[in-house]
């Protein structure tokens, strides 16, 4: 009888200390948003995993590099993935088609429109929501991109949306949300707390962008889970001819994002702090 009090207090006390270290823990999300979208893109994610602080990753399905980010993704199991379910086609040089026969969400030539929202050099004209879009055509090619990521990669463990894919009008959310629950792949973020990480801005160059992270990495509090979003990918000629009016330095923007997640600045406070990175895999854990 002695023994199994001796068991049932140790087993208490373990589980006290335990929930008074996740209260006191430091929480942070790194997600990389794109793979798919680009070589360049692929690689940039992987090293920023592989030697960096990047925990989980966002896949576009109907994307040319799409293939190659399986292949990768295969060679790195411990690498958190969602689908980034793609409704737009952003880059004046480089187009995305849906995977279904969606012609209510597509452009003349069969493309994605470019935005979600009118807006800057976008005219209304050039934007989804100002088409006749019909819901069901939206609902098939979202349930054709969460199959099509389900079959070469079977981890996947939630989704997210481009370029606000679901947040334009409440039966698109409906839909959205619908779907994450059908495929178990919904994270209620009211249970996950994600707060968005403390950055005051991004910087030019690279010492600026590892300072002023590193600066948001301080400001974070234990008791939290917070969440960091970017897009790393290498410099290349590929990327140099990536770009929309408004945005035409993506190859240094984004291969700055993949040396600030690889810098060993970046990964030494982290460290000296004892923040936790985690991924999307864990919050339903």
């Amino acid at each position: 009888m002695k023994n199994i009090i001796t068991i049932f207090v140790t087993f208490h006390l373990l589980l006290f200390c335990t929930d008074c270290r996740s209260q006191d823990e430091i929480r942070l999300l790194v997600r990389g948003d794109d793979i798919g979208s680009a070589h360049a893109a692929n690689l940039g994610c992987i090293e920023s995993y592989r030697d960096g602080i990047m925990q989980s990753v966002e896949i576009m399905v109907p994307c040319a590099w799409f293939p190659e980010a399986v292949s990768m993704l295969r060679e790195n199991p411990g690498l958190d993935v969602g689908v980034h379910i793609t409704l737009t086609s952003e880059w004046d040089r480089v187009k995305w088609r849906p995977l279904t026969h969606a012609p209510s969400i597509t452009d003349e030539d069969g493309y994605f429109y470019p935005v979600i929202w009118p807006g800057g050099q976008f005219p209304e004209e050039q934007a989804l929501r100002s088409q006749q879009w019909k819901l069901e055509e939206i609902e098939a090619e979202m349930r054709a991109q969460i199959e099509l990521a389900r079959k070469y990669i079977p981890r996947i463990s939630h989704l997210s949306c481009h370029m606000g894919c679901s947040g334009w009008d409440e039966a698109v959310g409906e839909v959205y949300r619908r779907l994450a629950v059908e495929y178990g792949l919904d994270i209620p973020s009211g249970e996950t707390k994600l707060e968005r990480f403390p950055l005051a801005e991004k910087g030019e160059t690279l010492e600026e962008r590892v300072a002023n992270f590193i600066g948001g990495l301080n400001k974070l509090e234990p008791g939290h889970t917070y969440l960091f979003v970017e897009h790393p990918a290498v410099a290349s000629p590929e990327m140099e001819a990536v770009g929309h009016p408004g945005y035409e330095d993506v190859n240094e923007d984004r291969d700055l994002v993949r040396r600030m997640f690889t810098s060993e600045a970046v990964k030494k406070v982290i460290e000296e702090r004892r923040i936790r990175l985690i991924s999307y895999a864990d919050l339903v854990q």
